[in-house]
Order: structure tokens, then sequence, then C-alpha cells
């Protein structure tokens, strides 16, 4: 019982986190993959973690690495005066925890369940956290890469979500190295629509993108990465389902043109109107 109201506790903690951010909106004429993908979403509008865990849910998937992970480091977080200590030790117990093996494409639910993670999912769970014990953050979405910009004190320090080992910058030439090497380019190229926001691999060169993005719109690029995953096996009718989710948590130009490009394949190659 003690186990259980503990647990209850921390999850409705992140009940708190979704205060700041906008309302996902409603579900009518959305197209869900299983009832608990819908129950999630709906729960998302209070609670991001939630709306983290909606791609790809199953009844199955278990929270208990969060809890776990929570757990130490509100202890940790009651103890410390410290910020810049603890937020070194949110970074390492992070990834000790929760970010064990980088893969391309794995959602936020991977992540919990098989410790698999990319950078959005990766940066999605710092960013619950950073937000739950009161840090001031950005998450910065480039062409093919999120990572956080976490303001302590004046200074700007960098969490790379994908790297365990250097992932958190601090010295203040390296930080700024590191973001300048992501500003965009005067007439870059635009990014492909059906590559994902994935890392740790990164082309440096022709960056058009250097945007500040909430945790909201951050959940929407997870839809739009797994749109992707959908598009590029050319089920296109699934990838719209998927986009129209991420649309509505962020209306961006990417996510947009690539429901464009897939409405207009399907139709193309199969002879199917998506628009109806």
């Amino acid at each position: 019982m003690k186990n259980l109201l503990l647990t209850l506790l921390i999850l409705s903690g992140l009940v708190l986190q979704g205060k700041t951010q906008e309302l996902v909106g409603t579900s009518e004429g959305l197209v869900f993959s299983t009832d608990a993908e819908k129950a999630l979403w709906t729960e998302g509008e209070s609670n991001l973690f939630q709306l983290f865990r909606a791609v790809q849910a199953k009844p199955e998937f278990s929270s208990d690495s969060w809890v776990d992970l929570v757990e130490e480091l509100d202890s940790k977080a009651q103890k410390s005066g410290d910020q810049l200590a603890l937020l070194r030790q949110i970074f390492q117990k992070t990834h000790q925890k929760l970010l064990k093996k980088y893969e391309q494409h794995s959602t936020f639910n991977a992540m919990l369940s098989a410790g698999k993670y990319d950078c959005v999912s990766g940066s999605a769970a710092l960013g619950l956290l950073l937000e739950r014990y009161g840090f001031e953050f950005d998450i910065v979405e480039t062409d093919y890469h999120v990572f956080l910009v976490v303001n302590l004190e004046g200074k700007k320090i960098v969490l790379e979500s994908t790297l365990p080992v250097g992932g958190m910058i601090t010295t203040p030439t390296e930080v700024q190295n590191y973001l300048n090497a992501y500003q965009p380019e005067k007439n870059a190229q635009r990014y492909n629509l059906n590559q994902t926001i994935a890392g740790p691999v990164v082309d440096y060169s022709d960056n058009s993108t250097f945007r500040i993005v909430t945790l909201k719109e951050l959940a929407g690029l997870q839809y739009y990465n797994d749109a992707i995953v959908h598009f590029n096996k050319q089920a296109y009718g699934k990838a719209v389902d998927q986009l129209s989710k991420a649309y509505l948590l962020y209306p961006s130009d990417r996510i947009d043109g690539l429901r464009d490009l897939s409405i207009d394949l399907a139709y193309k190659s199969y002879g199917y109107d998506l628009r109806k």
C-alpha cells in the first residue's frame, strides 16, 4: 500500500508539469491505433507525461522505470541546495535508468520499457524532469536534431541527450561553439520532410532551422517521427493519421508539408483520396 501511494503521488505530481502548456485539443476526427493511445491522449490535456506515452501505446506498457527515477531524484532534490549539482544528477541518473541504448525512431514508450531512445524521446524525458524541478530551459529544434539549453544563474548549459558521456556541456566557449554549429546558414537548403529528427549523427552543413519549442510541441515532433516511419513504408494513410495529431500539437510547416505530401502520394500511388 505504501508503494502504491508513493506511485500515485509521483504520477499526480507529473500532472502539474502540464499546467503551463496549452491543452492538446479535441480528439474529434482523429484516428487512434489503440484505446490506450486515445486514453493517454485525453489525459495529456493536463499531463504531458501521458501525452508522450500515447505514441504506439499498449495497455501492458509500464511507467515503473519513470517512477523509480523520479523517486530517487525527488529525494536528491530535497537534500541538494546546489542547482548545478542537481542538474548533473538529473542528467546522469536519466541515462543510468532510462537512456540506455540509442536507436532511431524510438518512442517514449520504448525508452520506458526497453531503454531505447533517440534525441526526441531523450530530450522529452530530460525536459519533463527539468520542469518538475523548476529549471528554466529551452528545447531547441533543428533540421534533424533536438537538444536542451538550461539557463542557470545567467549561464547557458547544453544537455545533449544522445551523449551519455560529455553530453552536459557547461564551459561557456564549448556551449557557444555547440550552439553556433546549429545556427542556420544563409540560403540553406530545406530539410528533407521524410527524414526523422533523431540524432546523434548530425550533418551541420546547410542547417536551416533553429527554433525554440515547448514540451507540447516536442510531443508533436514525436508523432511526426512516427509518421515518417509509416511514410517511408508507403503506409500513407497511417502517416496522415499520425501527422494530424502532430499538427494539432505543433502546427508547423514541417508537419503540414509532410501531411500534404502523404495525401498527394496516397492518391497518385493507390488512388486513395485521404482528404475526404
